[in-house]
């Protein structure tokens, strides 16, 4: 009796498990938070449906959509020609949502947000500024106390989205950068100490006193990290925010049919400069169609229900023109 009464609570526990599918994916760590957020409410509203996400950098979620070990990968960057052409399947780069690179630091002394200009951006990362006290960086912060202490440069030291849009921007704004280093998910870093992913980059700028590093938006937020000012392609100082992002978008070059586009140094007049679409990659068609139904109503989801979601982790929404432009894309999913 005993024994049957064990087999009928077993089979009543893998009644779910059997019911349930589970996606999986990984890349962006630039997006992680919002992809969390995402995935969780996506899951509380659809019973049976499991999406798993790892955190890996979007080099590594290139490299695993490519392979086929996930059902969809995530990056900062575009794929390029050469990894689409590479790749088995067809990929889809789908925008999912708005986000910035900051420059954040850690200055002895200095409470108030330090501006940045693209001068001081590249010279610092190339390691021909060395010392907070410069005077290139004093000269556009009057009034700050910089200590005479030398700066720290962190950066990541995996294959990173995050890591392409700050190279991205530097190729823009200094052809000494474009010369030397050049834009990538990986490069080779003049100067500076590597950590793995935003957090391991955050993680370093609270610990290092003198450390200037660069991070999502919301990375910052979370870890309470000051992070400064840009001086933008229209000569105004410009802060990374909800509205400064949207206003890099506005201004950016029109959204191609692929989606894959980058609004750094974007020309308008608000814009924050160093702003980014982010990207899932879906295979087309999906290996497993039943999951390829349940990743296209994902999609749908993410595009409406889910924008809704993005104000409050420091992100912002897709514009509506891109929005329209992406419902019929994700009609291809399945």
């Amino acid at each position: 009796m005993r024994k049957l009464v064990l087999l009928f609570v077993c089979a009543l526990l893998a009644v779910p498990v059997l019911g349930q599918t589970t996606l999986s994916g990984a890349g962006a760590t630039f997006p992680y938070p919002m992809y969390s957020k995402w995935f969780s409410e996506y899951s509380k509203s659809h019973s049976g449906v499991e999406i798993n996400y790892q955190s890996i950098g979007s080099g590594g979620g290139i490299r695993q959509v490519t392979a086929g070990t996930v059902d969809f990968g995530a990056s900062d960057m575009p794929m390029t020609d050469k990894q689409l052409q590479e790749s088995k399947t067809k990929i889809l780069n789908l925008p999912t949502v708005l986000g910035a690179d900051v420059p954040a630091y850690n200055i002895p002394g200095v409470t108030g947000e330090v501006k940045f200009t693209p001068e001081v951006l590249a010279g610092i990362f190339l390691g021909k500024i060395s010392k907070w006290n410069d005077k290139a960086i004093t000269s556009v912060n009057p009034g700050v106390n910089f200590p005479d202490k030398d700066i720290i440069v962190v950066h990541r030291s995996d294959g990173s989205g995050t890591t392409f849009i700050w190279t991205d921007y530097l190729s823009k704004v200094s052809p000494e950068w474009k010369s030397q280093v050049g834009s990538d998910t990986s490069v080779k870093w003049p100067v500076g100490l590597g950590n793995k992913g935003n957090e391991g980059v955050s993680g370093l700028i609270r610990q290092m006193s003198g450390s200037i590093g660069y991070v999502e938006l919301i990375y910052a937020v979370q870890n309470n990290i000051p992070y400064g000012s840009v001086r933008n392609s229209a000569g105004n100082f410009v802060k990374a925010s909800l509205e400064s992002v949207s206003a890099a978008a506005a201004s950016a070059p029109k959204m191609p049919p692929d989606f894959r586009v980058s609004i750094t140094n974007a020309p308008g007049k608000d814009a924050y400069p160093i702003a980014s679409f982010t990207w899932l990659l879906i295979p087309l068609p999906s290996k497993d169609p039943a999951k390829g139904k349940i990743l296209n109503d994902f999609l749908n989801w993410m595009v409406t229900d889910g924008q809704k979601m993005t104000g409050a982790l420091s992100y912002a929404p897709l514009p509506d023109n891109v929005v329209a432009k992406e419902k019929e894309a994700i009609k291809q999913v399945r």
